[in-house]
């Protein structure tokens, strides 16, 4: 009998965009940096004295502020995202309050980067409806199923690498998607409130029944709750009508056509590993903001979906009543949240449970939301092909420096080849990044929860970075409304 135990099955994992740059630098500061030595250089041909006091100086200056980093953050980025926060809180754009009587109906005016965002009901073809959030401004609709993950704990290897293959699959498929924007998969996970369990057996208790009996369900239905925990998951996709092939008429149409291409997309789901239990309905949607915002109201939002869903999406049931965004926390409702985005992936060949130290449930509610933005298929090649010269570049650079590579180019350089050859074989190719978001209804466990996402992050393999002026931002886009940060981004700076 041979006592070799099973190799495991190792994947190629995540890499980091690198294009040519001098250093860590990008290409747009390597170009300012090259500029401000061409213009010295060009100084000294004219008047040293030019250099010594004009040129020299000034060009000293930019360098310095170009190459410098703060919490591996280029300095000026940080300087300017400083600016526009204090900007937008001395002109209370930080603060929201809802207030008890109003002149004008409200509606679901929500806050911060959900401000544009309402949900809409739209046909599923079949007889029913499910939910869709509109950016009023992008044109953006995005809908969400609702999946439930088939644990890797008992399961085959050769089952595994066949959902692994798949996920990688459905993802490629997104590349010759064009009117596809992103995906945002979520798993939120909190303690069970317990009413669930609670409405569940009192529905089922017989009133004639021993009190020894009766109080023994109550004691149960009671303890439950604390060594039990709710875990939803959901993949969320958002669709840009203004990239279909045949641009739609009336926003009716647009819609029609989301929904045409999320039922294969849905459809193709179930090979990856993940049941599926439908699509979420706009009450749905709504209850998971309002959720989100007033964790204390779970319990209440969870019967209301039971049994009068249509009330969540009364005005003014959706939104906060409060929210108040801080340098490094976000307060809203009856409770705290704090966020973290991907700074760096792991950096060698993961297994396909690397994320479940991360996306484990918890003593506090916790969501954790991956994103993938799909490269177009035509597109792939060409950009796989620019991160493989850059290698090849920064070699060549270090061959004439007389510098030897180190282990961490060396790696990235295989790393570029290998997602080449993988994307030249049919693999799609796309951008990713990580929000998490823990929530607390005390202040006072508020370190302590901290504490746990980090170290499951650790865990994980990952290193997070608190978002910090940017607490509220990365808050909505752990919620299934389409909230896209990189897309934000390319937006403000138009």
């Amino acid at each position: 009998m041979s006592s070799e135990s099973p190799k495991v099955r190792l994947y190629g994992g995540w890499r980091k965009s690198r294009g040519i740059g001098l250093g860590n630098l990008t290409p747009t500061q390597t170009v300012i940096v090259l500029i401000a030595v061409v213009g010295v250089i060009t100084a000294a041909a004219i008047s040293v004295h030019l250099v010594l006091f004009f040129a020299g100086p000034a060009a000293a200056v930019v360098i310095a502020v170009t190459m410098a980093r703060w919490n591996g953050i280029p300095l000026v980025d940080a300087v300017v995202h400083s600016s526009r926060w204090r900007a937008g809180r001395r002109a209370g754009q930080t603060e929201y309050t809802s207030g008890v009587m109003t002149l004008h109906k409200t509606d679901n005016d929500l806050p911060g980067v959900l401000a544009p965002i309402v949900p809409i009901s739209a046909e599923d073809g079949e007889g029913g409806h499910y939910g869709m959030a509109w950016h009023r401004r992008s044109g953006h609709l995005t809908a969400t199923i609702q999946v439930a993950p088939t644990s890797t704990a008992l399961a085959n290897r050769e089952n595994v690498d066949v959902w692994v293959s798949q996920w990688g699959a459905w993802l490629a498929r997104l590349g010759h998607t064009p009117v596809v924007a992103h995906v945002a998969v979520t798993v939120d996970t909190a303690p069970d409130p317990g009413s669930t369990l609670e409405d569940y057996v009192s529905r089922r208790i017989d009133p004639h029944a021993p009190a020894p009996a009766r109080e023994l369900m109550a004691d149960l239905v009671q303890i439950s709750p604390a060594a039990s925990a709710a875990v939803d998951t959901r993949v969320s996709i958002t669709f840009d009508p203004a990239k279909a092939p045949q641009q739609p008429e009336t926003f009716a149409d647009a819609v029609a056509e989301c929904g045409r291409i999320l039922r294969g997309l849905q459809a193709s789901l179930g090979s990856c590993g993940v049941s599926v239990l439908g699509r979420a309905s706009a009450a749905q949607l709504a209850g998971i903001v309002r959720t989100a915002f007033d964790p204390a109201a779970r319990g209440e939002v969870a019967r209301i979906l039971a049994n009068n869903p249509a009330a969540l999406l009364e005005p003014g049931a959706m939104p906060p009543i409060d929210a108040r965004e801080h340098f490094d926390r976000y307060e809203h409702d009856s409770g705290t949240s704090i966020s973290w985005i991907w700074a760096n992936p792991p950096r060698q060949f993961v297994t396909s449970d690397v994320l479940a130290p991360l996306l484990g449930p918890g003593r506090h509610p916790k969501r954790v939301t991956l994103f993938y933005e799909p490269f177009p298929a035509e597109a792939a090649a060409d950009k796989l092909e620019d991160e493989v010269n850059a290698a090849a570049y920064r070699a060549a650079v270090r061959a004439r420096t007389n510098r030897s590579e180190t282990a961490q180019d060396a790696a990235d350089r295989e790393r570029a080849m290998q997602a080449a050859r993988e994307e030249a074989m049919g693999a799609g190719l796309g951008l990713s990044s990580l929000v998490v978001t823990t929530t607390v209804t005390n202040a006072k466990d508020l370190d302590r929860a901290i504490s746990d996402i980090e170290q499951r992050a650790g865990s994980s393999k990952i290193k997070l970075r608190r978002a910090v002026r940017s607490q509220s931002a990365a808050f909505a886009a752990t919620l299934p409304l389409g909230i896209y940060l990189p897309d934000i981004a390319r937006r403000r700076t138009r």
